[in-house]
């Protein structure tokens, strides 16, 4: 339940449309809904501007399923759910209780729209280095686009072939957001941060040989990124990325 959810319920019960009933029916999970397993906090819509994301990652299908069901149990609430990090059984179990889930298998996202509603300001760009990057630049993207932001990628610009990257200079120019992952030694933040004047959220991924230690090489380079536009998040962590990136577009 978002806040217009809220302001509607309480114009029904004001106006006679609905009675206190089926009011307090309709919130009596608020604000979380205690499963054994998991607390589910309906409220975190109201607070934060976007539902609870389910991390299926060490949760069993049926898990992420009985979260989902519960996410979903308002039946007036036009927000959409997404999950990280599933794999096939889970989308398996999710789609028992959600039949229009979509499952996006490079990054083993599940995203359950209700209603697309683009509110984010401008563009949130995602460019990945290289195509081994790419699991992590699209739970990039598809967390944009649930959290209703214009968003489009950019993939294997890597600074290898910089001409690559400058090719697509206009659309780096048109970004209000810009989210760049990237492995090995990390450097595409910095060069990407040079051409713009925008925030550059950079994603180190865990792709890399032994030296790279498993994205911590990567970690280090852009945290000591020369551009001062330049943010970090923790290492594969695309959906954070997001996050933070919908925030600012939708300041």
């Amino acid at each position: 339940m978002n806040q217009d959810d809220l302001t509607q319920l309480l114009a029904q019960v004001r106006t006679g449309k609905l009675g206190v009933e089926q009011a307090v029916e309709r919130l009596k999970h608020l604000p979380f809904e205690d499963l054994g397993f998991a607390k589910i906090d309906h409220h975190r819509t109201l607070r934060q501007g976007f539902a609870e994301v389910v991390f299926a990652s060490g949760k069993t299908p049926l898990q992420v399923a009985a979260i989902v069901r519960a996410l979903l149990r308002p039946s007036k609430s036009k927000q959409s759910v997404l999950v990280t990090r599933a794999n096939r059984a889970t989308f398996t179990a999710v789609k028992r209780v959600a039949r229009n889930a979509k499952f996006w298998p490079l990054s083993g996202a599940i995203t359950i729209e209700r209603k697309r509603v683009v509110s984010g300001k401008g563009l949130v760009l995602i460019v990945s280095a290289g195509t081994s990057d790419i699991p992590v630049a699209e739970e990039a993207l598809v967390t944009s686009l649930v959290m209703g932001n214009r968003a489009e990628a950019i993939y294997d610009v890597g600074v290898a072939g910089l001409h690559r990257l400058l090719e697509h200079r206009g659309r780096l120019t048109e970004a209000r957001v810009i989210i760049c992952v990237a492995g090995m030694e990390g450097a595409l933040p910095s060069v990407v941060a040079g051409l713009v004047n925008v925030p550059v959220i950079a994603v180190p991924t865990s792709i890399g040989y032994g030296a790279s230690f498993g994205g911590v090489a990567a970690l280090l380079g852009m945290l000591n990124s020369c551009a001062s536009n330049v943010s970090v998040v923790n290492i594969d962590n695309g959906f954070g990325a997001a996050r933070v990136a919908s925030a600012i577009n939708h300041l």
